[in-house]
Order: structure tokens, then C-alpha cells, then sequence
């Protein structure tokens, strides 16, 4: 039986809503609203573009390509249908072409417009994602093979990362004798940040957002210090949020992010060519700049995690971590390891000085005079019983 028919033998309703159009899964989910129809062209789709599509609440998704190749075990796709958002998936690159806003209905395996079937595709079920992904789980060991192959192609090309580091361009924000927290938009980046409110707020760290890390960190109502990326998936609020910018340049200067930035009227945005990913740039400069502790919100470092993001090795992240060595820890270990405690002698001077308002409550009060006095006489009475008690 062919997995498309496989597919069909479950699946709901038809929905309807505008189609929302976008080659790009997190540039369109800057736009996405409830109610509208997702149409994405996104091979393996990957966790955190799924966690996006799922909090924008469209009514589905539509998948250009196979949300699942079969090259590792993805997430995207059993998120979206955990989420109960219907997925036709692997629907041809024709629905690209969708005029932006046209009124769509995902009805099984068919997408229509004005009652025309556009494009078909397979309408993915709990029991389908569960099949590709055990059969996903089969290639595992060709693409560890693959990919630590290139990491030591990588590493070959990169050692200067380790031996020379990056070079720090000069930059107002002070890290010296400092905290530094790294906010990459990845894995539960919303629940880490939420419990390191503690250390937050206590620690007042350098806040550096990488790319969407800087509207995390506005959504939580911190104002980053520093914003450090290609500055392609972040918004202009960020941008223009008073951080320092450092703009991720390519090794031989080209720099694409820094058009937009200095359209949006910020002029003194640092350029910085360095090899590697962008979150290793936000890493090494906190180093480099003298921060004593980097905890890392959201990044990346599991085999799964690299795979999602496209990338064949993980050499610039091997060298951050090595040359970054013992100040670098992950937001998970800080929640757990730091808490928020209040001192003993902080409680009992709260304890004393409840007390202290109590009795000058009762004082003030002809009731509360009264009960003092009554508690007065049963004080002496207790007293000289204990006397008794010692008397020869």
C-alpha cells in the first residue's frame, strides 16, 4: 500500500483561510496570524520552525516539500500534528505561486482555490509521522559518518578559530568582571529564559541576543545590550532597540545584514568578518571581552540540533567550546544550580519585625490593650509556676 494512501485512510475535515506564502519558514511566521493557512517549501522541517508555526495558530500547513526526507528523525512534522494543525505535506512546488491572501481550503490530500484542486499532497497522521520516523532512525549511522567527516574537514579550515580567535572589535558594552547570557532562538528558549528570571535579576548579566534571541529577550521585557548576527531573522524593534549591533560578515567582508541595518537608520553597527555560526561569534566575544561566566540560552549541540539547522558539521562550535573551555554552561544547568534564596538573618528580621507591628497594633487599640493586659497576667502566672518549679 503506497504512503499516500496510507495517509488518507485518516484524516479531518476540510478548513479554510488566506494563504500565507513564504519560502522561508521563520520570515513567514513574522507574518503569520490564527486563522490563516501556512504554505511553506521546507525540507525536514525542524523543531523550532514547527514550535513558530504552531504559536502563530494557523488552521494549516502546507508543505512544498517532504517535511520529512528521511535523512534524520526530525521533530517538525509530529509537532504540527500533536498540535492538531493538519499538514499536507510533500504538495509540489506549484503552490509557491499562491497569490499572497487567497482564500484556500486544505480538504484531505487536496488544496483548492474557488473550489479548483491547485496542488495534492499527503496529509500527515500520528501513525505516518511515527513511520517516517523510525524509518529516519535507520540513516542515523550514515549521516554520524558524514558528519564528523566534514567536522575534521572543518576543523582543518578553521583551526585559526581556536589558535588566533576572532579579533575583538572595539565595542562599548563592558564585559570585564561581568555575567554574559547568550539567547539563541532554539530549543526551549522560552522556558530556559523564564527560569533564569532569578539569576536575571540578580546577576544583571550582558544580555546578547543572536539574531531572534534579541526578541526573546524584549518579549520577556529585557532590552538586549548587544545584538550579534546576520541580522536576517530579527525584527526591527530589536534593531533599533538602542543594543550595540555586530553584524556577522562573511570571511572576505560581505556583510548582507548591514544594508538593512543602516536603512533602518543605525549607523554604528560593527562589522565583524569570523568563520563559524553566529551564536559562536556572541560566545567568543564575551570571552574575549573578558566575561567570567557565559551561560548559553537555546544553542546548539546535539547531532539532531545541527542536522535541523542544515549544517554538514560542527567545527566552529567544537573550537567556541574549546577555546571558550570552563565559562561556558547552559541556561538548564544555571536553573538548576542557581536559586533565588532569601538569608536566614533577612527572615528573621522579618519575623521580628511582624511581631513588632503586631504589638504596636494591640497597643493602640482598647481591644488589643485588653489582651495585652490578659496576656500579661498569664505571663506572671506561667512565671512564677516555673519559679516554684526551681524553688529549694
Amino acid at each position: 500500500m503506497s504512503t499516500r494512501r496510507r495517509a488518507s485512510t485518516r484524516h479531518a475535515g476540510p478548513v479554510v483561510g488566506p494563504a500565507r506564502v513564504d519560502a522561508r519558514t521563520k520570515r513567514l511566521t513574522a507574518r503569520l496570524q490564527p486563522g490563516d493557512v501556512a504554505v511553506v517549501d521546507h525540507a525536514d522541517l525542524d523543531q523550532v520552525s514547527a514550535a513558530a508555526l504552531v504559536a502563530c495558530a494557523p488552521v494549516a500547513v502546507v508543505n512544498a516539500a517532504s517535511s520529512t526526507t528521511g535523512a534524520y528523525p526530525n521533530m517538525g512534522p509530529q509537532i504540527l500534528v500533536e498540535a492538531g494543525i493538519p499538514l499536507l505535506d510533500a504538495a509540489g512546488s506549484e503552490v509557491m505561486s499562491l497569490p499572497e491572501g487567497v482564500t484556500v481550503t486544505v480538504a484531505g490530500e487536496q488544496l483548492l482555490v474557488d473550489g479548483a484542486v491547485v496542488a495534492e499532497g499527503v496529509r500527515m497522521t500520528p501513525e505516518l509521522v511515527r513511520e517516517q520516523q523510525e524509518d529516519a532512525r535507520g540513516n542515523l549511522s550514515e549521516q554520524i559518518e558524514a558528519f564528523s567527516h566534514n567536522t575534521m574537514e572543518y576543523v582543518r579550515a578553521e583551526r585559526e578559530l581556536l589558535l588566533d580567535g576572532i579579533g575583538v572589535p572595539e565595542l562599548r558594552t563592558s564585559f570585564a568582571g561581568r555575567y554574559a547570557l547568550v539567547v539563541v532562538r532554539g530549543y526551549h528558549y522560552k522556558e530556559d529564559l523564564q527560569t533564569l528570571r532569578p539569576f536575571l535579576r540578580e546577576a544583571r548579566p550582558v544580555l546578547i541576543g543572536v539574531d531572534g534571541g534579541a526578541d526573546a529577550l524584549l518579549e520577556m521585557g529585557h532590552t538586549p545590550d548587544l545584538v550579534v548576527g546576520d541580522m536576517d531573522s530579527v525584527s526591527d524593534a530589536a534593531l533599533t532597540s538602542g543594543a550595540e549591533l555586530v553584524v556577522h560578515a562573511y570571511r572576505d567582508g560581505r556583510a548582507p545584514g548591514l544594508e538593512r541595518v543602516q536603512a533602518l537608520g543605525v549607523t554604528d553597527a560593527v562589522v565583524l568578518p569570523a568563520p563559524g555560526t553566529s551564536e559562536d561569534i556572541a560566545m567568543l566575544l564575551a570571552d574575549e571581552l573578558g566575561a567570567e561566566l557565559i551561560v548559553a540560552v537555546g544553542t546548539h549541540a546535539t547531532l539532531v540540533e545541527f542536522l535541523d539547522k542544515g549544517r554538514q558539521g560542527m567545527a566552529s562550535t567544537f573550537l567556541t567550546r574549546l577555546r571558550v573551555g570552563s565559562k561556558l554552561v547552559d541556561a538548564k544547568g544555571v536553573s538548576l544550580l542557581y536559586r533565588s534564596r532569601i538569608p536566614t538573618v533577612s527572615l528573621v528580621w522579618l519575623l521580628l519585625a511582624g511581631l513588632l507591628a503586631l504589638l504596636v497594633a494591640l497597643a493602640v487599640t482598647p481591644g488589643g490593650r485588653a489582651l495585652l493586659g490578659v496576656l500579661a497576667v498569664r505571663w506572671d502566672d506561667v512565671w512564677a509556676w516555673m519559679e516554684g518549679l526551681f524553688s529549694p
